[in-house]
């Protein structure tokens, strides 16, 4: 069950930034973000699997209590978060050249 609410998520926030899910690597690759999928037993996973970005990163929670999960574990890092439904509840700042 956690597989499909896990792909639900992905193919939701695909779409929303107009692209679709990669089923290997990352979730969702857009030209400015990477967004990785995660529930709750798997949320420190996330951080291996953006390493090699240099865009903006995001860990998106499978459900709220996951997104609590991330946004206490990233805390302090350049990772952002979002909800599932691909609302950022705390912005990445991997890449801000440029930026204000």
């Amino acid at each position: 069950m956690a597989k499909s609410k896990h792909n639900a998520v992905a193919e939701r926030i695909a779409q929303k930034h107009g692209t679709t899910h990669r089923h290997k690597g990352v979730d969702v690759v857009t030209k400015d973000k990477a967004i990785e999928v995660e529930t709750s037993k798997t949320v420190a996973d996330a951080e291996k699997q953006l390493s090699r970005y240099k865009k903006d990163v995001y860990v998106a929670g499978t459900d709220k209590e996951t997104t609590n999960k991330a946004l206490n574990h990233y805390s302090g890092t350049d990772i952002g978060v979002m909800n599932s439904q691909g609302k950022i509840v705390k912005r990445s700042s991997r890449n801000r050249k440029g930026r204000k």
